[in-house]
């Protein structure tokens, strides 16, 4: 790509360095691949380097275009003021909770879920997404249980014919796999409805692996081989894909979903 480095993490780090010096007041951190943390809100810079992608001999000019309209007249300050306008576009994510060593939990909206694993809040606009804090939920007048309800109301809406691939193993185990690659891939473990739509084809409660952001895998709880082996594979895509979220599985029931680590703590009692 012209003039900007094509590995993501060396993607991120440039874009970084070009947002401290057109903004040397902002505290600006490197998270990860395609993600900076900037004046403590989080930044996804995925859409920018889809962007980017697409048109590699613009690398440059659409980066350095879109930097411009971020902080014209402190527009990130801004972005999303109003809840009016913020309403349709909030949007949930899964996140280990080890991004609580990089970021204050006090700072950052969110709510516990299971795996070790909590799940945050975004606003959805058409170049990037960025984090919602517990500030900005302050001034909208909204709890962080609010938020969720809001944020799953979209997801559901969000793309509601869903895309979904049934695979069945040489073991007789079968899996359907979610890949819409809009960064919500994994987030659709939280769809209200999810039982409700695989467990017919899934004989009855099911588990998903969300490896990653972009990872969703539902499966039958059986045959105890088809598991072990996706088990494996889940482990494999956690250490080796960006933005990994958890190894376990996660255990969907028609009352909700419960976390495998819990499940495996009782068995073993």
């Amino acid at each position: 790509m012209a003039g900007m480095p094509r590995e993501p993490e060396a993607f991120a780090e440039a874009v970084a360095q070009m947002l401290r010096k057109g903004q040397p007041a902002y505290s600006v951190q490197l998270l990860g691949p395609r993600e900076l943390l900037v004046n403590g809100r989080r930044l996804d810079l995925d859409n920018l380097y889809r962007m980017v992608t697409h048109e590699p001999g613009r690398a440059q000019e659409i980066v350095e275009h879109y930097l411009d309209q971020l902080f014209a007249g402190d527009a990130f300050q801004g972005l999303c003021a109003s809840l009016d306008f913020a309403r349709p576009r909030i949007m949930p994510r899964i996140q280990p909770e080890r991004i609580f060593e990089h970021l204050s939990r006090e700072m950052v909206a969110h709510v516990p879920f299971v795996n070790d694993t909590v799940i945050v809040f975004v606003t959805d606009l058409p170049q990037m997404t960025v984090s919602i804090t517990t500030e900005q939920c302050l001034h909208w007048k909204l709890t962080v249980d609010e938020l969720d309800e809001i944020a799953r109301e979209n997801l559901d809406r969000y793309a509601p014919e869903l895309e979904i691939q049934f695979v069945e193993s040489k073991e007789g185990g079968k899996a359907a796999i979610v890949c819409e690659h809009d960064g919500y891939d994994a987030a659709r473990l939280l769809l209200t409805d999810l039982h409700r739509r695989l467990s017919p084809r899934l004989g009855g409660d099911f588990y998903v692996a969300t490896p990653a952001r972009d990872m969703f895998v539902a499966m039958t709880n059986g045959p105890d081989s088809f598991l072990d082996r996706l088990r494996d594979r889940v482990m494999q895509d956690f250490k080796r894909l960006p933005y990994p979220i958890s190894s376990e599985l996660f255990l969907v029931t028609r009352d909700g979903v419960a976390g495998t680590e819990t499940i495996r703590g009782q068995e073993a009692a």
